[in-house]
């Protein structure tokens, strides 16, 4: 009997604004120096929330933010910082403990 299995989507189990926010912190904390898993987790909130309201928010198209956001996307900072902040995420930086 052959297994079926299907691909996992983070975004259809992003319910809630807390929900979001515990995602990114999760993903924060496991990206280490890898930037791009940040991108990535940016770009699993926007589908969760609806690319299309992200991309009239940031002034992108929602193809332009289809492709910075995808595996292998590298969008300007500018780009991840107009995203966050139509996710409703403040930018911070903090010193190191």
């Amino acid at each position: 009997m052959a297994i079926s299995t299907t691909r996992w989507d983070s975004s259809e189990y992003l319910e809630t604004d807390e929900d979001i926010k515990l995602y990114l912190e999760a993903c924060l904390e496991e990206a280490g120096d890898d930037p791009s898993f940040i991108v990535h987790a940016l770009g699993v909130i926007a589908r969760a929330k609806n690319m299309s309201q992200l991309a009239r928010d940031t002034g992108l198209t929602r193809e332009g933010l289809y492709k910075a956001l995808s595996e292998g996307g590298n969008p300007s900072f500018a780009t991840v910082a107009k995203v966050a902040k139509a996710l409703g995420f403040k930018l911070s930086i903090d010193l190191a403990a």
